[in-house]
């Protein structure tokens, strides 16, 4: 259900009473943290008190930006930025209990490998809409209308190089190309073990993930996916990285062939990066924020207090130095770290191979995510922060599932 919230419904809609914090995705999230709160409450000491590294880890994050949330909230704030922080901490509560839930909530293994052929279906269908987007150059989703919800300004398709850029039913092709990144491994996963399915139904998915990424004409889009396919071909057997990357070979150069002009608009945008201009402006925030994070270095001046007013970030680590500072952003940092070595280490010691596979998948989205964040100001674009949190849930479940079947100093 909260899948389907948050890849089908366009992000620009919400309830209109609660203004941006009325997001559907976001409004499940909270429920989902009510109902962890209530199922980890009631649940035996014995189950309660087993160390969940990433668990843990998200525990320290959101006190350090409670802390920071408490600091700003005694000293002297512009009237505008309240509402923003406010806004801002809720949704961090709505994403950690989507973490949460998908952490503890799930018992059996069929149950994950099935909420994992969901997400990749539903990942597909999103990224078939993209592809409907590229073929008409029309939004689509812009026409689209829920009763009791309201929306922001309208969508429209951009383009870069003469090319329409597709953004599915996300706010930006930056947001709808580094979920479809995160997506892309996990795509992979269902079409190489699950085998029970059809197989033409079963590969579609990663066949329309990898097929629309490049119209995303999205710096984080290309690198997000390159990082999330060699994490995948370092845990593959050399026989399937021949086969993935001789089908990446022939699908450039078909590519190349059908459409030159479009192969050197995405060379164009890393040749000549230098004088793009969304480069300049990311590097020229540097000095900015170095004056704001002197200011209060350690715990910021607040989550969602820094304006666009004052500058965008297109960098969402630099955002969150200024905002919850150094603390916070180190907590932030550690918090895909631990999950991504505990994932990995679940790689090396699992006992089969599809569990050994989707672990890889997983740590390859946990990676490729955490790092296109230096790319854009994420935490503003609640479709990536919602699929990032949900992988790392997944990535929580599959270890604890594995911890309950073998040896506990392995996974510690």
């Amino acid at each position: 259900m909260y899948v389907v919230l948050l890849l089908f419904i366009p992000s620009r809609f919400y309830l209109g009473p609660l203004g941006s914090a009325g997001a559907p995705s976001m409004l499940f999230g909270l429920g989902s943290l009510l109902l962890w709160l209530f199922t980890f409450l009631g649940a035996t000491r014995s189950q309660a008190a087993k160390p969940q590294p990433i668990r843990i880890t998200l525990g320290v994050f959101l006190f350090c930006v409670g802390v920071s949330y408490v600091l700003a909230m005694t000293r002297p704030i512009s009237p505008d930025e309240v509402s923003p922080g406010d806004v801002a901490l809720i949704a961090l509560a709505s994403w950690a209990g989507t973490l949460l839930l998908s952490h503890d909530g799930i018992h059996e293994r069929g149950r994950l490998d099935t909420l994992v052929w969901r997400f990749s279906v539903c990942g597909a269908m999103v990224a078939a809409l993209g592809i409907v987007q590229v073929l008409t150059r029309q939004m689509w989703v812009d026409e689209l209308i829920l009763p009791g919800l309201a929306t922001s300004p309208p969508y429209t398709l951009g383009s870069r190089g003469g090319y329409p850029r597709p953004a599915g039913t996300a706010i930006h092709p930056i947001e709808y190309g580094v979920i479809l990144a995160m997506l892309l491994p996990i795509t992979l996963h269902v079409g190489f073990h699950h085998t029970h399915r059809n197989l033409v139904v079963r590969w579609l998915p990663a066949i329309a993930v990898a097929l629309i990424i490049p119209f995303t004409s999205s710096r984080s889009a290309y690198l997000g996916a390159l990082i999330a396919l060699i994490v995948c071909l370092a845990g593959w057997s050399w026989q399937r990285r021949g086969r993935v990357l001789g089908v990446g070979l022939v699908g450039a150069l078909t590519m190349a062939v059908i459409a030159p002009n479009f192969i050197n608009s995405v060379i164009g945008l890393f040749a000549g990066a230098s004088e793009d201009p969304s480069i300049r402006s990311r590097t020229d925030s540097f000095a900015l924020a170095e004056q704001f994070i002197a200011q209060n270095p350690w715990f910021g001046r607040g989550l969602g207090t820094f304006l666009p007013k004052y500058r965008i970030f297109d960098n969402q680590y630099l955002l969150l130095l200024v905002t919850i500072g150094v603390i916070g952003t180190l907590t932030f940092i550690t918090l895909g770290v631990v999950a991504a070595v505990t994932i990995f280490r679940l790689a090396a010691i699992a006992r089969t191979d599809s569990t050994r596979d989707l672990a890889m998948a997983i740590g390859a989205a946990i990676v490729a995510g955490f790092t296109c964040l230096f790319m854009f100001d994420a935490f503003a674009f609640p479709m990536t922060m919602g699929t990032l949190f949900l992988v790392l849930g997944l990535a929580g479940t599959l270890r604890r599932m594995e911890q309950s079947t073998s040896n506990l100093t392995d996974l510690q």
